[in-house]
């Protein structure tokens, strides 16, 4: 049995000015895509708030949604559970773009006293990224797809969304990686370009 790859991303609610006394973010949309093999499955929802349950006003507009999409979304029990089932079918492993996500996942769980409900193996594809390109300060999702010269998938700070465009962004980084890691020496041939270099003679 091929391994189960999920790539994750969640929104989180935040509070309207700094310093909220008590606050702490909530996951409020839930986008992933787990891999297998060829298969793959998409999965999206909103969550519902548990503690703070009305939305503040920063909060719809960064994210660009409504009180009535929350409400109706599925409560934090059923995304534990849902989540749980992705990681019950195979070894498991996690990738993120960041570290956030895993963090306020464990936060939800442990102020609601849930369990956990992964058990393989976490990847931060943004440190990933940051080591295999040297650079110093780690970059934002959408700005690593548009260094590949690509484009995301839908909106940024869609849930789901952001997950394609971190899955987008793994399989450029591992095959980047396989390219560098070949066992096989190149010839001078392969690196020099001859046909140019007759044009520039026979001139």
């Amino acid at each position: 049995m091929n391994d189960v790859t999920i790539f994750i991303d969640f929104e989180f609610s935040m509070p309207e000015g700094r310093g909220h006394k008590g606050f702490f973010p909530e996951i409020i949309e839930v986008g992933l895509l787990a891999v297998q093999g060829d298969r793959q499955e998409q999965f999206s929802s909103y969550v519902k708030p548990r503690v703070f349950k009305r939305l503040s006003r920063r909060c719809k507009n960064f994210l660009n949604i409504s009180q009535q999409q929350v409400d109706r979304g599925i409560s934090l029990y059923t995304l534990i559970e849902k989540l749980a089932e992705y990681n019950a079918a195979g070894p498991c492993k996690v990738v993120t773009w960041g570290n956030m996500d895993m963090k306020v996942l464990k936060q939800n769980c442990q102020i609601a006293k849930l369990p956990f409900p992964f058990s393989g193996e976490f990847v931060d594809l943004s440190m990933e990224y940051k080591r295999f390109f040297g650079d110093r300060n780690q970059t934002g999702l959408w700005k690593a797809v548009q260094e590949y010269g690509k484009d995301g998938t839908g909106k940024h700070h869609k849930a789901l969304d952001d997950a394609m465009t971190t899955y987008h962004i793994y399989q450029l980084v591992e095959k980047d990686k396989k390219y560098l890691n070949r066992s096989e020496s190149t010839t001078i041939g392969d690196r020099v370009d001859f046909s140019a270099l007759r044009q520039f003679l026979a001139q």
